[in-house]
């Protein structure tokens, strides 16, 4: 009832949000605090429940591999050394920073603080939906948030695991092993990338082959069995999740196409459930934990380390200074954070609890901040009203691009040109 609720209105809302500083993101992440155990108390979890742990696994997994389905190879080989930059320089040397500050202010072990450092490294775009989707907005900008997000939650997910395992003792240190998890990582990737591989070989039989009208739901049952796949075999789903994308992707775009509206839909809805449960986890208890270090690391890594992480590995491009300062600020600490911070929560590590409510905290000061933002900041670039947004008496929208009308322009490297408005991840 209370996502059925917090959807109606989110949908209501979704045309304000889309021209204001509201956001569809920050309504159900408000929403699942409002009605938590810290406020109404009409729904009960805590981060050690089965509901907190299925919803976080699902909704992760259907935004990797929607996000896989958007990855273009031919044109990652063409637009490659910008982001390649912001994921080989940036993105670790944010990794450090936070580490850095989380031990000496937050007076977590060394461990644990590269831990929260590579859960806080990946970004999200979607609270930047005004900016990557707009054609006013210098496309390499538009491209370099794009394929950093889309790239860096498969990059953070095996340093994640392998500190997990690190910091122990845990609760199932059978389960923990470096070879384990390398074991689990490489089972996913094999699995991402046969199924897809396999099931394309199948269409090519005269007998076989999806009916048009049918056609996105063959991507949708990869997916399906992929997830079940490596549940029952132990293997990574993530990595499974975002390679099966790409691959199906590269030997099927048609059918990644025809996937796309209902790919986008499903990730959304995953989303928009998984920051619900997670708002009913941002009780005032849980921020009441949080020392006075801890508050001084989750804003500086928002408002310091991202941003000079960012232009430090900008350093000698042909970004203008109004780029870098914007695809700094937008490092949104986004969705693969959140439930990498629960898989941090349930790994039954010493510091464990302190590092989640740092992690939780940091995240909703990052929705609050960034989703407030990306309209006003968009806006310095000259960026019109949204496509489909009632024009208010003030005369008709220009359209802004083929992928105008998309609802989610995705995190991977073909929507990077896309022009996309995430209609969806804002309202």
């Amino acid at each position: 009832m209370v996502f059925g609720v917090a959807l109606l209105v989110a949908v209501l809302l979704s045309g304000l949000a889309a021209r204001s500083v509201l956001s569809t993101s920050l309504l159900f992440l408000a929403g699942g605090a409002l009605v938590s155990d810290g406020f109404l108390g009409l729904v009960h979890v805590t981060p050690e429940s089965d509901l907190v742990r299925l919803t976080a696994d699902l909704a992760l997994f259907a935004v990797l591999f929607t996000d896989g389905t958007h990855v273009s190879f031919p044109e990652l080989r063409r637009r490659w050394r910008n982001p390649a930059r912001a994921l080989a320089l940036g993105m670790p040397l944010a990794f450090l920073g936070i580490a850095v500050l989380a031990h000496f202010l937050a007076g977590l072990d060394w461990t644990t603080s590269f831990l929260v450092g590579a859960v806080l490294s990946p970004t999200d775009p979607v609270f930047a939906s005004a900016i990557v989707g707009r054609e006013e907005v210098p496309g390499r900008l538009r491209q370099l948030l794009n394929i950093e997000s889309g790239v860096n939650d498969g990059l953070a997910l095996p340093f994640v695991l392998v500190l997990i395992a690190a910091a122990g003792p845990t609760a199932h240190a059978e389960d923990a092993s470096f070879g384990t998890i390398a074991t689990e990582l490489v089972l996913g990737l094999a699995f991402g990338v046969l199924l897809p591989l396999a099931v394309s070989l199948l269409t090519r039989f005269r007998l076989l082959g999806a009916e048009p009208r049918l056609q996105p739901l063959l991507p949708l049952a990869i997916g399906v069995s992929l997830y079940a796949l490596c549940h029952l075999t132990h293997a990574n789903p993530y990595l499974a999740a975002f390679s099966a994308g790409a691959v199906l992707a590269a030997v099927s775009p048609e059918a990644g196409s025809a996937f796309g509206p209902l790919g986008d839909s499903l990730a959304e809805l995953a989303k928009f459930a998984a920051l619900l449960v997670f708002g009913a986890l941002l009780t005032p208890e849980l921020f009441g934990d949080l020392s006075l270090g801890g508050y001084v690391v989750a804003v500086l890594t928002i408002v310091l380390i991202r941003p000079t992480s960012l232009i430090l590995s900008l350093v000698g491009t042909e970004f203008d200074r109004r780029e870098k300062f914007t695809a700094g600020w937008f490092g949104p600490k986004g969705f693969a954070s959140v439930v990498y911070g629960l898989l941090v929560l349930q790994a039954g590590i010493p510091q464990g609890a302190e590092a989640f409510t740092l992690i939780a905290v940091t995240i909703a000061f990052s929705i609050v901040a960034h989703s407030s933002t990306d309209v006003p900041i968009a806006r310095m670039f000259d960026v019109e009203e949204l496509v489909g947004i009632p024009d208010d008496g003030v005369g008709p929208r220009r359209p802004v691009g083929p992928g105008a009308a998309k609802e989610h322009p995705g995190t991977g490297a073909g929507a990077a040109t896309d022009g996309g408005a995430d209609d969806a991840g804002r309202g």
